[in-house]
């Protein structure tokens, strides 16, 4: 048998933030093909067939050619080992449930070497489908053994455990993904559900559909049933009659107090754990006690409310959606056990499964709340019902049927009472109704229990009936959409290239602290939080720069980006205020890259215009051609400068109504259009004094025309430059 080919993974870099593939978040990987660079798809033997019996779902990518079934047209042409792994990993992530539709792979200078990147949300997802996939490709190139498929079932699942353990959970990225959607960026701050959605003193917190405006008093009355009845009841909010207990005696003396039917549940009952409902005898009575008592809190015996039960979804003092649950039943066929019915007619039901991502849970036959509903009606999991007997196993089911349109205003306003009087900004309010669509008082109708940090899943993805945009509707209350045009951010200024960036982030920061503002700066000198220098050396760097924007006292950021971190991490925003992009000379160091001329910077720096917002302004040095090229990439406007004022394309910018920083006769001038400023002479600016040294003029520029982009008043720049051109610290902040 002739030696196996292999397909050598270099190395692989997670680049979290945009970078030179896209705007998001995408796994880099170097391949070398080694003797693959001679023997694309169609000249190894078996290998497309195999690999298209392993995934046939292949057929669906469009690849280049741009429409179904491209990527096995070029695949059958003949197309090298590095973009058939690419479409093997897209795919195992499409299977394990995180569809991505971004891949890309490009030769480098090295004959046999390629960068293969693909979109990933996850650095530990992304690296687990990469592992499979490149053993995937290696079964299918090598065919070994030629006996044994490879287990595309196992390989998905493991996949899948690994987005299970590290995904943010359905209500969570609900309300993450309506963020997107309105423009809010959002850091997620543990492996858990908490993250932050927004910038610096901008942001809020959220961790699943509890936020930072959800109070621990509030929650600590939600948790206590008693009391929050107490509370309800005396605001005029219909709720049982109930009491707590010591023990199993007590209890059916309540429920004698109170008269039969009766409810017995713990007093911080959570998703229906340990309750028991329409109890008539003093054996069921005791024996719910028992199974409350055992949840470890107080229990509570209330009057039984007839009607279904409903879960109504506050948020911020606004009912947005409404579910309903219904009983799981199974109907006698006079040959099969209630436990075997469970499963062949319950739990074959494709909405129900073990994960939050179905709708619907599955039933267990030995849970204290089936067996005792199941002993109400003189049954056990081993009796076998009568052909046509219909055997309830659940009186309430999953909350899975959406009624958001069925109910009664005074019903919705009930239900936003009773989160107010809890003092819950987001509640999940469980009601027991007939009709939903009829006011409670008609019908004999009560709230039952006021929840904190609701699950939003059966509103997501209900059972029967519309999804409901709650995730948009805790986006909104967090941030009213009334209240600006940018929710979420703080002004945020990148300054990418190597020549002088340090000052021009500097001095940059300087004039925002003039302004007014509590300024964060991360650079090659170090990070400041405002006027402290928190850390000395290189800050440059994702890290730090991240910090910067988790810090809640920060109104502004700016932050220095070389190529090197570009290219290593990608930018640590999303988008920003002003970008500006000083020169392309900072090619050493980068061979790691394979980057080596100034040419492929170009590539690299862009990545700081690309992500300008559209209210924002990019800032280009136009004595660099290839610079002012990139205006054409800026969402926003754009601001050249540069020392000539004859240069053709300051002229050709202000012709068309442009704004553009330059030098003419010694003064600093700021121009747009055919409008002039003369803002100070440039020797002011830029001369040494004392201990000061003299700066670059195109460094003062960069400055003035970054700070100008800022809306920072011309005097107020020329003054403060003047300031921090006399000081002789390492950062003007700091003293």
């Amino acid at each position: 048998m002739p030696h196996p080919y292999e397909l050598k993974l270099l190395r692989s870099t997670y680049l979290r933030g945009p970078n030179v593939w896209t705007y998001r978040p995408v796994l880099e990987t170097w391949l070398d093909l080694g003797e693959l660079e001679e023997l694309p798809s169609h000249r190894l033997p078996g290998f497309n067939d195999r690999l298209l019996a392993w995934l046939p779902s292949l057929e669906e990518h469009h690849c280049g050619v741009g429409e179904r079934g491209g990527f096995i047209q070029r695949l059958r042409e003949g197309t090298w080992a590095g973009h058939v792994l690419e479409h093997i990993v897209i795919e195992l992530l499409n299977l394990a449930g995180m569809p991505t539709g971004f891949g890309q792979t490009r030769s480098t200078s090295r004959t046999g070497v390629y960068r293969m990147v693909f979109r990933a949300r996850d650095e530990r997802v992304a690296r687990a489908a990469l592992a499979e996939g490149h053993a995937l490709i290696g079964a299918a190139i090598n065919n070994q053994p030629s006996d044994l498929p490879f287990d595309v079932p196992a390989a998905v699942k493991r996949i899948r455990e690994q987005v299970d353990r590290c995904y943010l959970g359905p209500s969570t990225a609900s309300i993450v993904a309506a963020a997107a959607d309105r423009g809010i960026p959002h850091i997620r701050l543990n492996d858990g559900n908490l993250v932050q959605l927004g910038y610096g003193a901008r942001q809020r917190r959220i961790w699943t559909a509890e936020t930072e405006q959800t109070s621990a008093i509030a929650e600590g009355i939600a948790s206590d049933k008693d009391l929050t009845k107490q509370l309800l009841r005396a605001c005029g909010v219909p709720v049982p009659e109930g009491r707590v207990v010591s023990d199993a005696a007590d209890a059916w003396d309540a429920a004698e107090d109170i008269g039969t039917p009766v409810v017995v549940k713990p007093s911080d009952a959570n998703h229906g754990r340990g309750v028991s409902i329409e109890l008539t005898t003093r054996e069921q009575v005791e024996a719910a006690f028992a199974v409350a008592d055992a949840e470890g809190s107080d229990v509570i015996v209330e009057r039984f409310v007839p009607g279904q039960e409903h879960r109504l979804l506050v948020v911020g003092n606004r009912m947005v959606a409404a579910s309903r649950g219904d009983a799981a039943c199974v109907t006698g066929d006079g040959r099969s056990s209630i436990a075997e019915l469970v499963a062949t007619q319950l739990n074959t039901d494709p909405r129900r499964g073990e994960d939050e991502i179905y709708p619907l849970d599955i039933v267990r036959i030995d849970e204290p709340a089936v067996l005792l509903e199941l002993q109400r009606q003189g049954c056990t999991p081993e009796t076998v019902p009568a052909p046509g007997r219909v055997v309830r196993v659940l009186r309430n089911g999953n909350l899975a049927i959406d009624v958001t349109d069925d109910v009664h205003p005074s019903v919705a306003e009930m239900a936003t009472l009773a989160a107010r009087v809890v003092g819950l900004d987001i509640a999940g309010i469980d009601l027991l109704a007939q009709d939903i669509s009829r006011p409670l008082e008609e019908q004999g109708g009560a709230i039952v229990e006021v929840n904190a940090g609701p699950g939003l899943l059966m509103h997501l993805k209900p059972a029967e009936g519309s999804p409901r945009p709650v995730g948009r509707a805790i986006v909104d209350h967090l941030f009213p959409e009334a209240d600006d045009e940018q929710p979420g951010r703080i002004p945020v200024v990148g300054v990418a290239g190597s020549q002088g960036t340090a000052l021009i982030a500097r001095w940059i920061a300087w004039l925002l602290h003039l302004s007014g503002r509590h300024v964060g700066l991360a650079c090659s000198e170090g990070l400041f939080f405002d006027r402290r220098a928190v850390e000395r050396g290189d800050r440059a760097r994702f890290e730090p720069a991240h910090r910067l924007l988790m810090n809640r006292a920060m109104e502004a950021a700016v932050i220095e980006n070389g190529a090197a971190t570009i290219l290593r991490d990608g930018l640590p925003y999303d988008r920003c205020a002003v970008g500006i992009v000083t020169d392309l000379d900072g090619t050493a160091g980068l061979a790691e890259f394979d980057i080596t001329e100034s040419e492929q910077l170009v590539r690299v720096l862009r990545t700081q215009i690309d992500v300008v917002l559209p209210t924002g302004v990019g800032v280009l040095h136009a004595a660099d051609a290839r610079i002012a090229q990139l205006a054409e990439l800026c969402d926003g406007e754009v601001l050249l400068y540069a020392a000539d004022w004859q240069l053709p394309a300051l002229a050709a910018h202000r012709e068309a109504g442009g704004r553009v920083v330059c030098v003419r006769d010694g003064q600093v001038v700021l121009a747009r259009g055919s409008a002039e400023q003369i803002l100070a002479p440039l020797a002011r600016l830029a001369g040494g004094s004392g201990t000061a040294p003299a700066v670059a003029a195109e460094a003062v520029l960069a400055v003035v025309a970054g700070a100008w982009a800022l809306d920072i008043a011309p005097d107020l720049i020329a003054a403060g430059i003047e300031t921090v051109r006399n000081q002789a610290t390492p950062h003007p902040a700091s003293v």
